[in-house]
């Protein structure tokens, strides 16, 4: 008896601690998290102007006391703004958003987004956040619309706008400040303008295809060339803007021999408005509007889309929307182009 005692004493003194009796050997993995978000099978939504999209986050499990928090990152500060939060059962809006966002929820582990009559303003990164404690996790897609990137500076000639009037300007003609990967695009597609312009981030660039000496040199290579960050309220530049095609929305001439205001006339006797500046562009990218024909528009500039060019419209090479620039506001000369929305 007292030498069981002996060898059972000595063996609580030699043994090993019991947490460290059930511990995982060094060097073996940790049993695998449950991943509760699947990923999409495509991170990024295509969609036009006017549409309903969806943005897909789906559960493959419902954890304890979970939340989805949908969010978009904006270009211009990089800041995420909440769009919508769901605990399965209730949900709640947020921002300006609100009124055209909805979950999906076509079963019980779907938290999906949709977006009802999609704006230019809602392209961009969304991120669906599972907010489940210790084990957040989240997914990532990519809103994207179609469309054309345009330069645009006022009547009184370039480098007018601050930041604040660039924005403001693009949005009066149907559009929006253009972000860094829409004009990239639009320069890997033929953009090549010389004058600087500002972006929806605040920072200003310009795209070269042809190098030439007004624009940098001939020895700096084709590429979007950048001014970096620059101070909204002091520096002045033009504008880069987006726009895109708009479902169920026309844009055609009237010919004439109409002054400014004749041609908005014009327009309204046909039921529709003068068009402006990104409708023509949307048109000639999207519907492939093709005229000679100089035109007024709502900016009171005269312009005319060519999608096959041609020695008697100008002569140049490549399509585009030519420009007469701002002539008098008086001047006969010129028909208009009207827009028809839906």
């Amino acid at each position: 008896m007292h030498r069981l005692l002996l060898l059972g004493c000595f063996w609580l003194l030699t043994a090993p601690p019991v947490s460290s009796i059930f511990q995982r050997p060094t060097g073996s993995p940790a049993p695998p998290r449950l991943q509760y978000l699947l990923e999409p099978l495509h991170s990024t939504v295509h969609t036009q102007r006017g549409a309903t999209a969806t943005l897909p986050c789906v559960l493959r499990a419902l954890p304890r006391n979970y939340r989805v928090k949908w969010s978009k990152v904006e270009p211009a500060n990089y800041r995420e703004s909440v769009i919508i939060i769901t605990n399965g059962l209730y949900h709640k809006n947020y921002g300006p958003l609100s009124p055209r966002v909805q979950l999906r929820h076509s079963h019980r582990y779907d938290a999906s987004l949709t977006i009802t009559d999609v704006a230019l303003e809602d392209e961009g990164r969304y991120r669906c956040q599972l907010v489940n404690g210790l084990d957040d996790e989240s997914v990532s897609l990519t809103l994207h619309l179609e469309g054309v990137v345009f330069p645009y500076q006022p009547s009184n000639g370039r480098y007018k706008f601050n930041y604040h009037e660039a924005k403001r300007a693009c949005e009066q003609q149907d559009s929006r400040l253009a972000t860094y990967q829409q004009l990239y695009k639009a320069w890997t597609e033929g953009l090549d303008w010389c004058n600087a312009g500002w972006i929806l981030d605040g920072t200003v660039h310009y795209p070269i295809i042809n190098s030439r000496e007004p624009c940098g040199g001939r020895l700096l290579l084709p590429g979007v060339r950048t001014y970096g960050a620059k101070d909204k309220q002091k520096d002045r530049f033009d504008a880069f803007c987006f726009t895109s095609a708009l479902q169920g929305s026309q844009v055609y001439f009237i010919r004439g021999h109409l002054n400014f205001k004749e041609a908005g006339q014009a327009c309204r006797n046909h039921g529709a408005a003068i068009a402006k500046v990104g409708q023509l562009y949307s048109a000639w990218k999207f519907s492939q509007l093709d005229r000679c024909d100089g035109g007024w528009l709502a900016d009171g500039s005269v312009r005319y889309p060519i999608t096959t060019p041609r020695q008697r419209c100008g002569g140049l090479p490549d399509p585009g929307v030519r420009s007469f620039g701002f002539p008098s506001k008086e001047m006969r000369t010129y028909g208009t182009y009207c827009f028809a929305g839906k």
